[in-house]
């Protein structure tokens, strides 16, 4: 069976000796830099409503990343214009470390439509760390006659726009997803937008939509119990909590790999050595055992990419999807 390993930090978890190790390295810091920084709490701006997804994540890291630097991160949620009030707020905040943007891949598609200067992910606001990404699932409903993801492309190439799918609205990654699919398997389905990601769930189960794309943790109690059918995952393997279902490239479509994900990111001009002391938090953090369990539970992917590892991350994501939009002929609105 094989197993879906985001990155270095989830191979650690795996092992109590080099879990040791991480935590061990997490702790370690210069003299100097911890007697100077922190010594006021951390805001940290969560570009998301209270009680949402990327909400609920970052305060279940919080805690830890607190203990470990001596002072509290308080949360402020700052929802709105798909992530972007937020990286403004962030981007105007002083580059002293006191103030940090939670942002996730909304925020990087609207680097792609907009490029709005001055909130461009790690151009303009410097990466910490990744902190989980979840890759997206292609579901139908179970009255839909395909039990394959190439059973589904003969079906839709045999009946142009009758197959539909639902997205989050213009420019969301899941709309993103779906033409992704349709221009690599040249077929043609009628994408119906909802006004925000998870909305369209409802009318998939009942029937009214064929096709949905989402993360495990929304996706996966329907997938257990029936009313929707999993056809296949955009990761390079498969998921640890549902090896049964086929990644892209073996139900027949190579280079599909799309993840939600989230991480860190400071203000411009923030200095090199409170990013590290930052990561270093995060790392710490997402080592505990107590959020690794955390997040095994929604079937999330542990991240810990350093600061340059995360940066070249969120710049090959770009490229990747600006392809699509060009290639899609996709408009923001």
């Amino acid at each position: 069976m094989k197993r879906f390993i985001s990155n270095p930090l989830r191979s650690a978890v795996k092992s109590s000796g080099v879990l040791s190790c991480l935590v061990m390295l997490a702790m370690f810091a210069p003299a100097t830099q911890a007697q100077n920084y922190p010594k006021k709490p951390i805001v940290v701006i969560v570009p998301a409503t209270a009680g949402s997804a990327p909400d609920v994540r970052m305060r279940q890291v919080a805690p830890k990343m607190g203990e470990f630097l001596g002072q509290p991160l308080i949360i402020e949620n700052r929802p709105g214009a798909n992530g972007a009030i937020g990286a403004r707020e962030a981007a105007k905040a002083a580059p002293d470390g006191y103030t940090l943007l939670h942002a996730n891949i909304s925020n990087l598609l609207n680097d792609v439509f907009t490029a709005e200067k001055g909130t461009r992910l790690a151009e303009d606001l410097p990466a910490i760390g990744d902190i989980e990404s979840g890759p997206l699932i292609l579901v139908v409903n179970p009255s839909v006659q395909a039990k394959s993801l190439k059973e589904l492309i003969d079906l839709a190439k045999s009946k142009p726009n009758a197959l539909t799918y639902g997205s989050g609205g213009s420019g969301g990654l899941i709309q993103l997803m779906g033409e992704r699919v349709k221009l690599a398997a040249d077929i043609q389905i009628l994408e119906v937008p909802y006004k925000s990601p998870g909305a369209e769930m409802p009318d998939l189960i009942a029937g009214h939509l064929d096709v949905g794309f989402g993360v495990w943790s929304v996706l996966g109690p329907l997938i257990k119990n029936g009313k929707i059918r999993a056809l296949a995952v955009a990761s390079s393997a498969h998921l640890p909590m549902a090896p049964e279902i086929p990644t892209m490239a073996e139900a027949g479509l190579s280079g599909m790999e799309t993840t939600a994900w989230n991480g860190l990111f400071a203000p411009a001009g923030t200095s090199k050595e409170v990013i590290q002391t930052l990561y270093k938090a995060l790392v710490f953090s997402l080592s505990s055992q107590e959020v690794h369990d955390l997040f095994a539970t929604t079937g999330s992917l542990t991240g810990g990419k350093n600061p340059e590892q995360f940066a070249e991350f969120v710049k090959s994501e770009k490229n990747k999807w600006n392809n699509v939009v060009k290639l899609a002929n996709i408009k923001p609105q």
